[in-house]
């Protein structure tokens, strides 16, 4: 995997996936100041709970199940300290779908957390901290 960041001006970087897909990434200026993009970190956290989700969403759609929604909200914590690496992140899943069984849910979750997701898995083997829980909810 390769990856090209290139610094366009101020704190604002333009960074291209091995893929060819770009993003725009700004570090932040001060406390406050409002940014044209996500930091380098909000990426990292944004990219574990895409991660996660992806995993999630694909584990049920391989049972059968009938998944029809997953949102995932991080809640992340830092080191006061540098380097501000992340110490805990709490991930809630909200999963939508027809007749889940709370059991399938967990079980994917689970599989995500200890053996697919990446991103995740990096991030708890370096010493940050990582809980999950869940709800479901009922497709109309």
């Amino acid at each position: 995997m390769k990856a090209r960041i290139e610094w366009i001006e101020g704190r604002v970087f333009l960074g291209t996936s091995n893929s060819g897909h770009g993003i725009v990434i700004a570090a932040p200026t001060g406390q406050g100041v409002p940014t044209i993009a996500p930091s380098p970190m909000e990426y990292v956290l944004l990219g574990t709970g895409g991660c996660t989700a992806t995993d999630v969403v694909m584990i049920l759609e391989k049972g059968r199940h009938d998944v029809r929604g997953c949102e995932v909200t991080l809640d992340a914590d830092r080191a006061p300290e540098e380097p501000k690496v992340f110490t805990k992140i709490r991930f809630h899943f909200k999963v939508t779908g027809k007749g889940l069984k709370h059991d399938a849910v967990e079980r994917a979750i689970k599989l995500s957390a200890e053996k697919y997701c990446s991103a995740s898995i990096m991030l708890e083997k370096s010493g940050t901290e990582i809980t999950h829980d869940f709800e479901i909810v009922e497709a109309d």
